[in-house]
């Protein structure tokens, strides 16, 4: 019977916290993160208990490929990956550095995730169990949309509005940075965790057009098997979330020429469709679900 995550962690996470140091709060000058290597340590023992035997990445000579082009050729990179759970950016890291290849830990060392801000003002558990990697933090969109439903008022809502403007686009100057210092930019194209039964968590935000603008290369990820499921009884707590034990496969597909790829899905859009971009994201997800659906048959 799968346990919830804060109940079968209970010194876990209050041993956590010790060492957690993560801005509650998130403004436009605190949302380049680095890791904290030790709460890392932490997750990593969490990983390392849950990950059954035969848990690794599926095919390794594109996640190659993709490294030597950004480290030896210079080209400026986006990881694109399914989400299923809070363990996909760590069982991600986990598993590059568990190579044992050079490359993969220095590939772990340069990945830098976007990360929705809930991350960091949720509640002291969830950002003690996520700061343990490096991020860019950014005010989701979905986020602002759900005001009006909470009760928010015009004003309250135009104020928050400006905020999330200075918070992204300190992150889009922060993202520019880390391009030019050689780390890898990782990405959940969906922005939020894949629910059973709600398609709609698995189809693509439009905005993640922009970073196929934005980078020379993509790196799509699919995920099979998960460690932590989504609880249905209480889905918005992420504490909350079902341990269970699984093999976890993290599949890469070929290496994706950024601006040849887009282009070429724009090309066949017609003139007066409303949303092209939104055309190049479900591309995407096409290629993400492909895969994914590929490896699931093996399993």
């Amino acid at each position: 019977m799968p346990v919830t995550l804060k109940d079968k962690y209970v010194q876990f996470f209050a041993d956590l916290q010790k060492v957690s140091h993560a801005a509650a709060k998130i403004d436009e000058n605190c949302i380049y993160q680095e890791a904290n290597l030790e709460a890392r340590k932490y997750m990593n023992l969490l990983l390392e208990e849950n990950a059954l035997e035969g848990s690794g990445l599926g095919n390794i000579e594109y996640f190659k490929a993709f490294y030597d082009a950004v480290v030896k050729e210079g080209k400026t990179g986006v990881v694109m990956m399914e989400h299923y759970s809070n363990l996909d950016l760590p069982f991600f890291l986990y598993l590059l550095e568990k190579s044992n290849t050079d490359w993969g830990k220095d590939f772990a060392n340069r990945v830098v995730a976007v990360a929705g801000m809930k991350l960091n003002e949720a509640s002291a558990g969830v950002r003690a169990f996520t700061e343990g990697f490096t991020r860019v933090v950014i005010y989701p969109t979905r986020s602002l949309d759900s005001l009006k439903a909470k009760g928010w008022t015009d004003e309250q809502i135009e104020e928050e509005e400006k905020r999330a403007r200075k918070i992204n686009f300190a992150a889009m100057r922060a993202m520019d940075g880390c391009k030019k210092r050689g780390q890898v930019i990782l990405v959940f194209p969906s922005g939020t965790r894949y629910r059973p039964g709600q398609p709609e968590t698995k189809r693509g935000l439009r905005e993640i057009d922009s970073y196929l603008r934005l980078f020379d290369i993509m790196l799509p990820i699919s995920i099979n098997g998960s460690c932590l499921r989504i609880n249905p009884e209480s889905p918005e707590d992420m504490l909350s979330d079902l341990v269970e034990k699984d093999v976890v496969t993290m599949t890469a597909s070929p290496i994706v020429e950024c601006k040849k790829f887009r282009n070429a899905i724009l090309e066949k859009v017609p003139a007066d469709d409303p949303d092209p971009k939104q055309k190049t994201v479900d591309a995407v997800m096409q290629i993400l679900e492909k895969t994914h659906d590929e490896v699931e048959k093996t399993r």
